[in-house]
């Protein structure tokens, strides 16, 4: 197959600027390749880099979340990866050096000099950092996981959020049967920590939304939640204790986006010797009546989870391909590429009365 010698791709310029250009492919060597993108997911963090709250720099090409078949491989990169031309494959989002000492000490994602797709400059060549676009660069440092090409583009994607599910839900706190878990905020990567924690064969899963998640709390149901609670209308701390008849959850996992409230609903939520896990960002803000003393009391034990590692990814490759799930049931838009400003601010409900749940761009090759 021949390859074209540029690819459109969506480029941050500036603050919620995007702009289509027409980027030259690169050349590659033994070590790299290129990927074609068939989807490419788009999140809440897709929407703080729109808006400037991640401060990463600019011109970039965003998409962190790419899915795609491999249209260029050097001869060590296809031993490396043990993939080739025409494989689809997803790829992780992290890149590492491999060398230092969080690497050797099997925390890659935490690497010393990590670098992150769609956050490389186009000042760096080859400029194609992100899967805004039609083809995207694979670096030689960079892991890939060959996935079933007769799933769909859209459900494949999903790789993504739900390799999140299994990580900081399951994999980070030590999940298990007998477990009850809150998971705080409805969006699809608390949807995909229900599917992952039923997996791992958790007793009770409880899931917390606004009275605007009506939706995503049925979906929560009907993907294996036991029991969901609009924190507009009733005390979600409160509930909780009633659900657990007053013991508190094993494991609370808050996915939820800027609202800090749920940090310090989260304390209130663990049990004594509870596991809190925040994965949702809140815009570097400071946490209003966070008291640390019941930390110290409890015993709770608080994890930061950032990304997604390879066991993740791995295991939601593994259930996607199972076919066991309707997983699918949470994808609810496609987007042109050249319609990713709408695609991001219709996720962040910038759109009135478009409720977007997964959604994904589809590039036209």
């Amino acid at each position: 197959m021949t390859l074209p010698k540029t690819t459109l791709a969506m480029v941050l310029t500036e603050t919620r600027t995007l702009e289509p250009r027409d980027l030259p492919l690169p050349d590659i060597d033994d070590d790299s390749g290129l990927i074609r993108i068939e989807a490419c997911g788009i999140c809440g963090s897709d929407y703080e880099q729109f808006e400037g709250v991640l401060r990463t720099p600019m011109p970039v090409v965003p998409g962190h979340e790419p899915l795609g078949v491999v249209a260029a491989i050097g001869d060590r990169a296809a031993q490396r990866w043990g993939v080739d031309v025409g494989d689809r494959i997803a790829v992780e989002t992290m890149l590492s050096c491999r060398h230092c000492g969080p690497c050797l000490g099997g925390s890659y994602h935490l690497c010393d000099s990590r670098r992150i797709y769609s956050y490389i400059p186009l000042s760096e060549g080859p400029g194609l950092w992100g899967s805004y676009a039609q083809y995207m660069y694979l670096d030689p440092n960079c892991v890939v996981h060959k996935v079933d090409p007769t799933l769909s583009p859209q459900t494949a994607v999903m790789f993504n959020p739900l390799g999140a599910g299994f990580r900081w839900a399951v994999e980070m706190p030590g999940t298990g049967p007998g477990d009850t878990v809150v998971i705080q905020g409805p969006g699809q990567r608390g949807l995909a920590s229900v599917l992952a924690c039923r997996e791992a064969g958790a007793k009770q899963i409880i899931v917390t939304g606004l009275e605007a998640d009506a939706s995503k709390l049925e979906l929560a149901r009907a993907f294996g939640a036991d029991a969901t609670i609009d924190v507009q209308n009733e005390d979600p701390v409160q509930r909780v204790r009633e659900l657990t008849d007053g013991r508190g959850a094993d494991i609370v996992v808050d996915v939820s986006s800027y609202s800090t409230l749920p940090v310090v609903q989260a304390i209130d939520c663990a049990r004594m010797g509870g596991t809190v896990v925040l994965a949702g960002m809140k815009g570097f803000k400071e946490i209003p009546g966070f008291i640390s003393d019941k930390i110290v009391v409890k015993e709770i034990t608080i994890k930061g989870a950032i990304g997604v590692t390879s066991t993740g990814y791995a295991n939601a490759i593994r259930l996607l391909e199972s076919r066991r799930t309707d997983i699918e049931r949470m994808h609810t838009h496609d987007f042109d590429l050249r319609d990713a400003e709408l695609a991001i601010r219709t996720l962040a409900r910038e759109i009135p009365g478009d409720e977007s749940i997964h959604s994904c761009l589809i590039p036209e090759t």
